[in-house]
């Protein structure tokens, strides 16, 4: 696998103390390019590490894919003249990559299946995606009102307060690189059935480990993620309840506010917005009925 992480000398300073020099372990940052069938689509700055399923999470937040059986395959280029090496397509491609070296290659090269089409060349990315903003360098603001594939607001699915509680926990416990850095987002998804954690990712843009998650799902041919809670470790933004929708997850909390926008994208598709879930407490923006309490709300 490429670096996650790096060292870097720093000076520690305390107020009222003596200064040191140390090391200090960072989260690393480097871009990668998403290309379909040879054409680039987009550069994002992201966490090096699970590319295959951020290029497919990219796809399905995209509207350019809406079935892990629409994405054949990807290849890792290692920069001109240097090749590449074929990822696989589907579930195989997620453990091909990380059997390989090649996460120093930034340019992630992606094969639909026949008969998918390509995406409309108005969803180039005019500049680069940035680690804390998705949706910067749109090409259009239109574009950003893709229509889902799937229908969230029907999703009969229920959860226990109390169990929506415990989630944030769950997956603080579960941020190994975070507690190495500090300098991570994190997004999970867990069965709203059972309370089991599906899958976690980290990345340094939270759009980008919302886009891991789902990329894991669309590879593992489970879209629609009928029945399950997208929980993320930050804000809840429009373009985390965008990609949510997209992939037919019917419910997101985050540990922060959202935002104006989020709010009004839950209440039109019929997501359940959870925001300040935090302890026993949270706020409930939308679709409040899909949550199990004790009491009655007042």
């Amino acid at each position: 696998m490429g670096r996650i992480t790096t060292r870097r000398p720093i000076v520690k300073i305390t107020i009222g103390g003596e200064d040191h020099r140390r090391s200090d372990t960072l989260a690393v940052e480097e871009p990668l390019e998403i290309r379909v069938g040879g054409v680039p689509l987009a550069v994002t700055m992201r966490t090096p590490g699970n590319d295959v399923e951020l290029a497919a999470g990219f796809l399905v937040s995209e509207g350019v894919i809406s079935r892990g059986e629409q994405f054949r395959s990807a290849i890792h280029c290692g920069g001109p003249g240097t090749g590449g090496r074929s990822l696989g397509s589907g579930a195989a491609a997620i453990g091909l990559f990380d059997a390989v070296d090649g996460n120093t290659y930034n340019v992630l090269d992606v094969t639909l299946a026949p008969g998918v089409a390509p995406p409309d060349p108005g969803l180039a990315r005019s500049f680069y995606t940035t680690s804390s903003c998705g949706l910067c360098g749109k090409a259009s603001i239109d574009a950003v009102e893709t229509v889902s594939a799937y229908e969230v607001a029907s999703d009969d699915m229920s959860l226990d307060a109390a169990t929506l509680a415990g989630f944030p926990d769950a997956l603080r416990a579960q941020q190994a690189v975070f507690d190495k850095t500090g300098g991570l987002h994190a997004a999970a998804l867990f069965d709203a059935a059972t309370g089991e954690l599906l899958v976690i990712r980290e990345d340094v843009g939270r759009h980008n480990a919302v886009d891991k998650v789902v990329g894991w799902a669309a590879l593992a041919d489970r879209l629609p993620l009928r029945g399950t809670v997208l929980q993320v470790s930050g804000r809840a933004s429009f373009e985390l309840v965008q990609k949510a929708v997209m992939a037919g997850i019917p419910m997101l909390a985050a540990v922060s506010a959202p935002s104006s926008l989020a709010v009004e994208l839950a209440e039109a598709s019929g997501l359940t917005l959870v925001g300040f879930l935090r302890g026993q407490s949270m706020n409930v923006y939308s679709r409040a009925d899909r949550l199990l309490t004790a009491a009655a709300v007042t």
